[in-house]
Formats: C-alpha cells, structure tokens, sequence
C-alpha cells in the first residue's frame, strides 16, 4: 500500500510540472518539477531492486547524463526541433532495448499480457527510432527536407505493417520468441517507421513531432507492463495521451484529417525542392535590397506604416527563427508599445517546426507572454487592426489556402494578415514557403514588400522608431 501511495505521489509531481507549461513564464519551474518527479522516481525504482552492478548503473548514468548536458547547452532555438526528435530517438530504442532484453531473458515464461506487450513496445520502439531520426535529419538540414514518395509508397508500407502484424502475432502465440524472430521484426519495424517518416516534409514536421511523442511514451508504457512497473506505465501512458491530443490539434490546424495523414493520404509533394534547403543553408544577406531612383525604399515606407498604425499584430514564422531575428521582434515590440500603440503576437500553431516553436523562441527574447494569442483569439482582430507586421512567415498567412483549391495547403487555416488595413512584410524573399504555394499576399497593393535579412530590417525599424517621440 505504501509504494502504491509513493507511485500516486510522484505521478501526481509529475502532472503538476506538466500544468505549469500552460504558462510561459511557468515552463521553467514546470520542467524542474518533471524532472525532480523522473529523478526521485529513479531512485525508488533502483531503491526497490537489488541492482547488481551499481556501479555500472551509475556510470551510465553519469554517462549519459553528461551527454545529454552537453548537447542541450551545445544547442541553439533553431535547433531545438532536431534535438526534440533526436530525444524521441533515444527513448524509443530504450524502450526496444528493455522489451528485446525481458523477451530474451525469459523465452516463454513470460505471461500472455507481458509477452504480447513487449512485442509491442518492441515494434513501436523500433518504428519510432528510425522515424525519429530521419525527421531529425530532416529538422538539422542533413538531409532532404521535402517529402521523399516512392512508387506505390502507400503499397509498401500496407506490406510492411501487413508483415510487421503477422510476425509480431507469430511470436506472440509461440511457446517462446527465436532472437531470429525479434530481429526480423525489429528490422521490420525500422524499414516501416523509415518508409512513414520520409514521405513527410517540412510543413508537417509539427504533426510528425507529435505522434513520434506520442509512440515513444506508448512504447515506455508496454515495456513498463513486461518489467511490472507502474511507475514507467504510467509516465509513459502521460506522455502517449498528451502526444496523442497535441496530434490531433495539429492536424485540426492543418484542416486535415488525422487517419488520412498518417496512412498517407495527405502527403503531398512541395512545388520546388532545392531552393528551400539551399535557403535555410546559406546565412541570410545582411545587407538589405536596393530600390530603383525616385522610389520610397521599402524600409522607409514600412517605418512611415508603422509610426501611422495605433494598433499592430506581429506574425511571426520559421523564418524569424533562421534569421535568429526573435530579439529584434520583442525589441521593436517593445518600441512599438513605448510610443502608446496596441500590440500584440499571433501565433500559428504551424508556424516553426515543432508545436510551440514561436512560443519558445519569443520566450528566449523575454516576450510579454500577456501579448502572445493563438489562431483562433486574435483572427476577428485582423480586420480592426491599422498593421499587421509578417516576420518571416509565408504558409501561414497565405491566402492562397482559402482562396486556390488543389495546392498542399488549400483548406488550411491562416492568419488572416490581408484583413488588416496594411501589411508590412520582413522576408528574406519572395519564393514561396515549404508548401510551394505562391503567396498572393506579397502581391496585394497594402502590402510593404521589405526583403533581405529579417534581422538587420527590425533593427533598421527600431532605429527609426527610436527617432520618433512618445505620443
């Protein structure tokens, strides 16, 4: 009674560090809170087990503490994405490890449920590694981040999950898994986690994200049910349904259909292909565009825009986060809002690379989090609002979704930036997000086209705001 009372107690930290990432100015103490509620949950799991070789234990423990350090001090915002799939990695082949161990160790001793369980956190575990990485390979630009669709993609992988299931039930209902049968399955279940990730690009990368999450915490959870521990059951359960909920809030962002997209129905093929890694590969230009004699520059007329707006929305993209221009954002932010104008953010749930993305990066830049609303808040805003200011956003304001059916993100909810009375738009081109969608808004005659390197153009806007004096 006693451990089930200490089990209830740290799940019960848990979820109150879970509560606090509701807030940005929580997050912190929330993620100190899970991970003190994991370290004493390590304690009483080692506490309640004769370990062996403790010393082993602790070294790879310390081991793999330090790296795991290392690499998140290492990292930057921009990168955050790929060390988030990186960590789903890890966990799924720890979970392929434990249910590969506890199914070798004790053949056909182990009851129904437990067998049939570590089958499953085996397949899962081992799907989701591979898919794991290709999507963080995908994430840090090692390889391709469009969609690679083989011929009769679809086929191949209803004959690899086909194979997948009927090994799986095979070693199930024998007296004892063969290590010939738990590598084949788990080869099979690499290729099939393999083949589902790299048909998905760089627009859907935050759907990926979360089902990932969501198949490692359910592969955690059936290994917790082969070794009888409640503890990894439940933690493992946690992070399965959370996964399983921001899924489908994704997918409810993209106005897709969450079966489709995961059987591949939705997959779509962008446009172009190696514009945009070569974007994302070459530091943006610090100098800004040049315009033709007798013109207004571009600049000039989004600070003339600005200085004339009472009240502006600030929309910002992906490409805010490869400029590493969120400083600058919560700089002129700052500016906008010391000479008495209403602003406000607006954040795409699809706007960056994983969910929260946005959120993560202004909270880097010590953003108000007052000032930060999500789609469906601040959209009936637009249409009152004298300027709406796009950093380095495309796909997500595109009006192109609502208006050009047929393209891979007709029917996508947007933000409907072209309601605002002008728009002034900091890009570093033209050229059309990851979707290869054309965005018609650049061509609007309110809008302030102001290429180049999002970053030099807000410090360029704050300078010149810094000159004008409070209203």
């Amino acid at each position: 009674m006693t451990g089930l009372l200490v089990d209830l107690a740290i799940i019960g930290l848990l979820l109150v560090g879970v509560g606090q990432f509701t807030r940005p100015e929580r997050a912190r103490w929330g993620n100190l809170t899970a991970a003190a509620a994991l370290a004493i949950a390590l304690g009483v799991v080692l506490g309640r087990h004769a370990v062996q070789s403790p010393w082993l234990v602790a070294g790879a423990l310390a081991a793999g503490g330090l790296v795991g350090m290392g690499v998140a001090l290492r990292v930057n915002m921009l990168q955050i994405p790929a060390m988030v799939a990186l960590q789903h990695g890890a966990g799924a082949v720890a979970a392929l490890l434990v249910a590969w161990i506890e199914l070798s160790r004790h053949a056909g001793a182990l009851p129904a449920l437990a067998r049939a369980s570590g089958l499953i956190g085996a397949v899962l575990g081992a799907g989701t590694f591979t898919a794991s990485m290709i999507a963080s390979a995908k994430l840090a630009n090692w390889v391709r981040a469009t969609p690679t669709v083989f011929r009769r993609h679809g086929l191949l992988m209803a004959g690899l999950f086909g194979a997948t299931v009927a090994l799986a039930v095979f070693a199930g209902t024998s007296p004892g898994a063969s290590s010939l049968e738990l590598g084949v399955l788990t080869l099979l279940s690499a290729i099939l986690g393999a083949v589902f990730a790299v048909r998905i690009g760089g627009a859907d990368m935050p759907v990926l994200i979360s089902f990932l999450n969501a198949t490692t915490g359910l592969a955690a959870a059936f290994c917790g049910i082969v070794v009888h521990n409640r503890l990894l059951i439940a933690c493992g359960a946690t992070v399965a349904a959370s996964g399983s909920i921001l899924t489908l809030c994704m997918c409810r962002a993209m106005n897709r259909n969450v079966v489709r997209f995961l059987l591949g129905g939705d997959g779509h093929r962008p446009g172009r292909e190696g514009p945009e890694l070569a974007r994302e590969a070459t530091p943006a230009a610090t100098t800004l565009p040049n315009h033709s004699a007798g013109e207004v520059p571009p600049l000039e007329q989004a600070a003339a825009a600005l200085r004339a707006a009472q009240s502006v929305i600030v929309i910002p993209g992906y490409g805010m986060a490869l400029a590493q221009a969120q400083f600058e954002t919560a700089r002129l932010v700052d500016g906008l809002r010391r000479l008495g104008k209403t602003v406000r953010y607006a954040i795409h749930p699809l706007a960056g690379r994983m969910p929260g993305h946005m959120h993560v990066l202004l909270a880097e830049a010590e953003a108000d989090p007052d000032l930060l609303f999500d789609l469906d808040q601040i959209n009936p805003d637009f249409s009152q609002t004298d300027l709406a200011l796009v950093v380095g956003a495309c796909d997500v304001v595109n009006p192109a979704a609502s208006t050009v059916p047929n393209t891979p993100i007709s029917g996508m909810p947007i933000l409907a930036a072209h309601e605002a009375r002008q728009v002034v738009v900091c890009n570093l081109d033209a050229r059309p997000g990851y979707s290869g969608v054309e965005n018609t808004l650049y061509r609007h005659p309110k809008t302030v086209l102001v290429l180049g390197d999002a970053k030099a153009s807000l410090a360029w806007l704050l300078a010149a705001l810094d000159a004008t004096p409070a209203r």
